[in-house]
């Protein structure tokens, strides 16, 4: 248990950090303003960092996977029930985006044409714009099963006494605040977006529960 506790909580810092790689090379799990003209441009002036963004991404899903087995073999034994819906749920937000990509990817090819000075330039535009919200809406339904596998996890971690009680209400407030806005957003997508505030608390409570099952695990 304690190898599977510090492989956890390396990996709970690790997705976070690939996060911030992805973003620098330009990859946006989420993206609310349109505008395929700008992107395609700046897809085709700079395609291996484009690549690159798609490997990091890639890299993000399975270590969301291997993460969701190893919390399970650690902590299942705690509530067995609760075990098995975080692992089919995390694994679903994992596989979920996982099949984003090979769409995602096609932006390439579509940003060399619209580039190339081609006559069909806006409906390269419009398919360039339906990848994006496609993209959007499958990273909504992701996050709701973040929501329902974080949230399981996190009863287990008031109820077990693994780490400090309110480390797992921190867990639950931020599973259901990810998992109340995302739902807001896929109701109606034209109202005001309260998920920032969901994805902080969320960011959070991953850094304190791995930086706490690192520590636990080396103590």
């Amino acid at each position: 248990m304690i190898v599977e506790m510090f492989l956890s909580g390396f990996l709970f810092l690790f997705i976070l950090i690939i996060n911030l790689a992805m973003a620098s090379y330009g990859y946006k799990k989420e993206k609310e303003d349109y505008d395929p003209d700008a992107d395609l441009k700046k897809i085709n002036n700079n395609p291996k960092k484009f690549k690159t963004g798609i490997t990091l991404a890639l890299i993000e899903h399975a270590s969301v996977i291997a993460l969701t087995v190893l919390l399970f073999i650690a902590f299942s034994s705690y509530n067995i029930t609760l075990g098995i819906i975080w692992l089919i749920f995390r694994t679903a937000e994992g596989l979920i985006q996982f099949i984003n990509e090979p769409s995602y990817y096609r932006l390439l090819n579509i940003a060399k044409q619209y580039s190339s000075g081609s006559s069909e330039k806006d409906s390269l535009s419009n398919l360039a714009k339906n990848l994006f919200k496609t993209k959007d809406q499958r990273f909504k339904f992701a996050m709701i099963c973040w929501s329902i596998g974080t949230l399981s996890f996190s009863i287990v971690l008031v109820t077990s006494g693994i780490v400090p009680e309110l480390i797992g209400w921190l867990g639950i407030i931020s599973s259901i605040l990810v998992g109340f806005t995302t739902g807001i957003k896929l109701a109606k997508p034209n109202s005001k977006d309260y998920t920032a505030i969901g994805g902080l608390s969320a960011i959070l409570f991953e850094i304190i529960i791995g930086v706490l099952l690192v520590y636990y695990s080396i103590i």
